[in-house]
């Protein structure tokens, strides 16, 4: 996909992709895409972000591991228990509009993707596409000290967005990915984080695969008067 010449176009394109080439990407770009996220701001310049670049064998064998541990789960459900996320990405219970908005998204997307309801096979296969990175080449984990208060994921959303932005602005594509979160006993260790780490997220970052038909999902917006309130 063509590279963003704006700040606008680069929001307007940033898409979450699900497939991506084997295109390697040069690790003196991916440190430049870091140097200019870590442009993203943070209260009182605190910068909690801690990042992880997976290529080659240390992706590779990640997604061997935590692969396995997904289909573990499937087989032996009862195991669910020994994965667990570090914080809650959703809520314990879902309310409207956000469920909506949910069911609306997966629907659509396996809908997509010719997935039926009921068709258990194909979908645990879609979403074990999230830990194999959607085929990108590099693989990022993002982890945050455990002293830090919740504040600091606001932060990590700006830096991560500013992650996003950035690539779009060299021509890459990524998928930021909560689905990680709950194999956090797999990949701290993998990736040599310390005790003091928790896993915020993952990331696929490469050139999207324009071929793939799952790479023409767009996510719809409500309007800003739904959300917009003005006060004079």
């Amino acid at each position: 996909m063509s590279t963003a010449a704006t700040v606008k176009e680069a929001i307007d394109t940033r898409m979450s992709a699900r497939a991506f080439t084997q295109q390697a990407v040069p690790r003196e770009l991916i440190a430049e895409l870091l140097a200019q996220a870590s442009r993203a701001p943070s209260g009182t310049n605190t910068q909690p972000w801690k990042v992880y670049v997976l290529q080659g064998h240390s992706r590779d064998s990640l997604v061997e591991k935590v692969c396995a541990a997904h289909d573990e789960v499937r087989a032996h459900p009862e195991k669910a228990a020994e994965y667990r996320e570090p914080y809650d990405y959703y809520p314990e219970k879902w309310v409207s509009p956000f469920i909506d908005r949910r069911r609306e998204n997966g629907w659509s997307l396996y809908g997509l993707l010719g997935i039926t309801k009921g068709d258990k096979d194909k979908m645990h296969a879609q979403h074990q596409r999230n830990y194999r990175f959607f085929d990108a080449p590099v693989g990022l984990m993002f982890t945050l000290d455990k002293v830090m208060g919740r504040g600091s994921l606001v932060d990590y959303g700006m830096f991560l967005q500013t992650l996003m932005l950035a690539a779009r602005g060299m021509g890459l594509h990524t998928c930021p990915q909560a689905a990680w979160n709950g194999f956090g006993s797999i990949i701290l260790p993998h990736i040599g984080a310390g005790d003091n780490e928790m896993l915020v997220c993952g990331m696929a970052l490469g050139y999207a695969d324009e071929s793939q038909i799952v790479n023409t999902f767009r996510t719809p917006r409500e309007t800003v008067a739904s959300f917009t309130h003005w006060l004079e």
